[in-house]
């Protein structure tokens, strides 16, 4: 039988293998780890992973973190297999802020300190700095992940500290923070608003931005990952709601 093409075993037999067994598969030369390390081989893999025979939940309870499968039919889960913690954490510690691909953003309450944590391979790269970056405050922060056209994961981080603002990009590949300019209206980093988590899709993060009061302020805050410029959106019709007492 004459030998498969690379690009027939790559992306139509590796891409179908738990991530796990395409982690092994990087070792067996260098042009695997290329081709398996390139942002084409993580989509598709990341496609077929979605169907329900894949889907998988992640558990962290107290000081320990599982996976288990979704069994669609039951609406229930399978056995679960321990995921291994290889950074210092508390009990109740870890809270999962942005994920893509695979790869989460979390915080570690008690330190505020942010890394980004692959639970299949465990391997983690913590994001704090001497100079005070890579630290999250829960209510006042919100956090990112995306990945850009050279295929760099990055991690957008709007902080308010005490009415001072500062927005600043993560570069996974350059391992280095940087301040970008926050250009839309300045009230929206006031803590009277709160901010959801980024939504990565179709090259832009996507957050919703809400005043804390009934009748507030609803608005949709547009970063494009490319330009690296913001904008902002109407958030979608939300119908009143009105309560009867009686």
């Amino acid at each position: 039988m004459a030998d498969l093409p690379i690009h027939t075993i790559v992306f139509e037999i590796l891409t179908r293998l738990l991530a796990k067994d395409v982690g092994r598969s990087k070792s067996v030369c260098k042009q695997w780890y290329a081709l398996l390390s390139t942002q084409d081989f993580v989509r598709i893999h990341c496609s077929r992973s979605l169907v329900s025979s894949n889907q998988r939940v992640l558990l962290i309870d107290d000081l320990t973190c599982s996976v288990r499968p979704i069994i669609s039919k039951s609406n229930d889960y399978g056995p679960s297999s321990i995921v291994t913690f290889l950074f210092h954490h508390q009990n109740n510690d870890v809270s999962i802020l942005s994920h893509l691909n695979g790869l989460l953003c979390v915080c570690l309450n008690h330190t505020y300190e942010l890394l980004l944590w692959n639970p299949t391979t465990t391997a983690f790269k913590r994001l704090s700095t001497p100079d005070s970056h890579g630290f999250y405050i829960n209510n006042l922060d919100a956090i990112g992940l995306y990945v850009d056209a050279d295929d760099d994961y990055k991690v957008l981080h709007i902080k308010r500290r005490s009415g001072v603002l500062g927005v600043y990009v993560y570069s996974r590949e350059v391992d280095s923070w940087r301040n970008i300019p926050f250009i839309t209206r300045q009230e929206y980093l006031s803590p009277h608003f709160n901010w959801s988590a980024g939504t990565f899709c179709g090259g832009t993060l996507y957050f919703t931005v809400c005043e804390c009061w009934i009748g507030g302020t609803n608005v949709v805050i547009c970063f494009d990952v490319n330009s690296e410029q913001f904008k902002e959106i109407s958030f979608p019709p939300v119908p009143s709601i009105w309560f009867k007492v009686f």
